[in-house]
């Protein structure tokens, strides 16, 4: 059986609804922290096995767990050291319940010595996957285009994007990055270890989003550059604690260093096609379609 955890969350529930177009029902299993949930319910519903997990209780997920021959570890939407204790947990409890493969849902950019706290979280949680004794696969994601959306969301009404010196990101869409998974799923064994970096088909600057954004819109987006400490005090102003403040700034130094511009053909083989550009992804969060 195929469990994916996380199945309720934007990543996790796509993973799902495109893994049962592959496998018999019969085959795939969640783990969600609420099988109450509409989503969980739904997918009960249709004969998808739905279990209480969570990464904070080894014997709940011993019960998730159970039967499995893969675990497909979606990364939780923490950072620091509670992220990869929880991902330790997640893995050490695949491994026990006899998992031959364990993946997990990482980023392009994972290092040690990333500026950006999740991508030093993902090259932890990797290497306690390394150190594990269970064949693994790590997802090496490109950064979400719906990122990119809620950064310009400010901009919206005034039109002027003011965010920290940026460099060129691989912006993936969601839909994408669950297909491939499903498909990696499905083909048990094709990739082992972390996969090549699986991006949309361009990397592009909050210069190149204005541009973009214009164009779809028909109004005006301009690009300003905010100094690293004063946008750490506006968000901090909205009453954003400081230390989350300083992790989103490590996303602008990441990017800043090129640690997400990578551009890979890998995610389109997988699925088929030309992944989704970002400038479709904003026509449908601008326009609503």
């Amino acid at each position: 059986m195929i469990i994916v955890t996380g199945a309720t969350g934007q990543l996790g529930r796509q993973i799902v609804e495109r893994l049962l177009t592959r496998v018999p029902v019969e085959r795939v299993g969640v783990s969600v922290r609420d099988p109450r949930k509409a989503q969980a319910k739904a997918f009960a519903e249709r004969g998808v096995r739905v279990r209480q997990g969570s990464f904070t209780d080894t014997a709940g997920l011993a019960h998730a767990f159970e039967g499995a021959s893969q675990v497909l570890i979606v990364s939780v939407d923490t950072m620091g050291e509670e992220c990869v204790k929880q991902h330790r947990a997640a893995i050490e409890g695949a491994v026990a319940a006899g998992a031959r493969r364990i993946l997990y849902t990482s980023q392009i950019g994972a290092g040690a010595s990333s500026h950006f706290q999740a991508c030093r979280d993902h090259a932890a949680t990797e290497e306690a996957l390394r150190d594990c004794g269970v064949p693994f696969t790590a997802l090496r994601n490109g950064f979400y285009a719906a990122s990119a959306a809620h950064f310009l969301e400010p901009a919206v009404e005034s039109g002027r994007i003011a965010l920290p010196a940026d460099g060129p990101v691989s912006w993936t869409a969601h839909a994408d990055l669950a297909e491939a998974a499903a498909v990696i799923l499905a083909d048990e064994g094709r990739f082992d270890g972390p996969t090549p970096p699986l991006t949309g088909g361009q990397a592009l600057t909050f210069d190149d989003i204005a541009r973009i954004a214009t164009e779809i819109t028909g109004r005006t987006f301009t690009r300003t550059t905010t100094p690293d400490d004063g946008f750490r005090e506006q968000l901090v102003g909205h009453g954003v604690p400081a230390e989350t403040a300083g992790r989103l700034l490590g996303i602008f130094a990441a990017a800043r260093a090129g640690e997400f511009a990578a551009v890979d053909p890998t995610l389109a083989t997988l699925i088929g096609r030309e992944p989704v550009t970002l400038g479709e992804a904003l026509r449908e969060r601008l326009l609503g379609g």
